[in-house]
């Protein structure tokens, strides 16, 4: 059985990350790594955004970048200038392909495509991971394995899903608008739920189409493509088209105590961390600002169980995973009301978790600000009489 000092098990954008973090800095040259995967991960199955001002660490990886968005509501619909920000789209494969040969450069990394079948967490502190090629054993494993099963069987806070289909499309005609994403559009029937569709357009002939929906229970596939259909159609005029590619997920939105999975020799990462902006799903450069915090903590050589720490943030989308549990239809008049009296620019910074108090409390005053009162009261009896749930 071969040993290691750390063991990352998963090569999606959290261990990739993590992986090439590590490698790079000087402080770990003599540290053993070895990262696990299922997938050899040559296949395009994601695609990730991020916001950002100027050139950013990611930007030789990104495949489209927009300047300008647009966002459609009920009542107010508006193109918007987000400079000094750009939206910027990477996609999975590219982002697998540039890390797996930065990995190949370090001599302490290992990756293994393997199928992890059991981690077992011995009493003198040694792990010893099962996989489909063999057994390997640590003491520091670092795991970004996500399950649903877990949150749900333990939910003290509620739980909803950001679920969508999308479809990579390629138009006869041109009918797409290259400059502009359309970053929400809740013009579409919400049916009781928070739906919008977003766009993210290559050419005038080619884009991504998603149907996407901020809601606790998952749709049939069915629902989601005619959805896509209509739009295509009732915005686009467009029914002469070929899709190219498809893709499919669900991000927990949720302020679940991911923690508590933590001992003192496994320690969670990416989505099975917590690493999710619970509010808005958006992942990806919520893990490259955590991997930083990480690695910098790992120097310390504190116990990782002290890593986790709640902010004012994680109460603001409390408030707001609350009200949307209860009222899923309210999404789409907090989000217009939020982009129809705020700059974008202030309401990026906001979900960086980047403002000052005082521009959280002007954020919080653009929609109507009742549900969220009435959230606030519910958590602090809850808090109070220390009920089980309280949404």
């Amino acid at each position: 059985m071969t040993e290691y000092d750390f063991i990352i098990i998963g090569a999606g954008a959290a261990g990739l990350m993590l992986a090439d973090g590590l490698g790079k800095d000087p402080a770990f040259r003599n540290k053993s790594i070895l990262l696990l995967d299922k997938d050899d991960k040559s296949r395009n199955d994601r695609t990730w955004c991020i916001w950002e001002k100027g050139i950013g660490p990611f930007d030789q990886l990104i495949h489209k970048e927009w300047k300008q968005i647009y966002f459609g509501g009920k009542k107010f619909k508006k193109s918007l200038n987000i400079a000094p920000y750009s939206y910027k789209m990477i996609r999975g494969v590219d982002f697998y392909s540039h890390f797996k040969d930065r990995l190949g450069s370090y001599s302490n990394i290992s990756f293994v495509q393997a199928t992890v079948s059991d981690i077992n967490e011995h009493s003198d502190g040694k792990v010893v991971i099962k996989t489909s090629v063999g057994d390997y054993s640590t003491v520091q494993v670092f795991n970004s394995w996500f399950s649903y099963g877990n949150i749900r069987s333990n939910a003290k806070y509620p739980v909803l899903q950001q679920h969508f289909i999308g479809w990579f499309v390629k138009s006869e005609e041109p009918v797409f608008t290259p400059g502009q994403a359309t970053f929400m559009d809740f013009s579409i029937e919400q049916k009781g739920n928070t739906r919008f569709m977003y766009v993210l357009p290559f050419s005038e002939k080619e884009a991504l189409v998603e149907y996407t929906l901020f809601s606790s229970q998952l749709l049939e596939d069915k629902e989601y493509e005619e959805a896509i259909q209509d739009y295509m159609l009732s915005e686009f005029n467009c029914s002469d088209y070929r899709i190219l590619e498809k893709e499919k997920g669900s991000i927990p939105m949720t302020c679940y105590d991911f923690s508590q999975h933590n001992s003192k020799s496994v320690f969670h990462i990416g989505t099975a961390g917590g690493w999710s902006k619970p509010s808005t799903g958006y992942t990806f450069n919520n893990t490259s600002k955590k991997t930083e915090e990480l690695i910098a903590y790992l120097k310390t050589g504190n116990s990782l169980e002290k890593f986790h720490k709640k902010d004012r943030f994680w109460y603001y989308d409390l408030l707001l995973l609350n009200i949307l549990y209860r009222d899923n239809e309210l999404g789409h008049r907090i989000f217009e009301s939020l982009f129809k009296h705020r700059k974008p620019q202030l309401i990026f910074k906001f979900l960086d978790e980047e403002t000052k108090w005082y521009e959280d409390i002007y954020i919080m005053m653009a929609p109507n600000p009742i549900p969220f009162i009435k959230s606030l009261v519910r958590h602090l009896y809850w808090a109070i009489t220390a009920k089980k749930k309280w949404w």
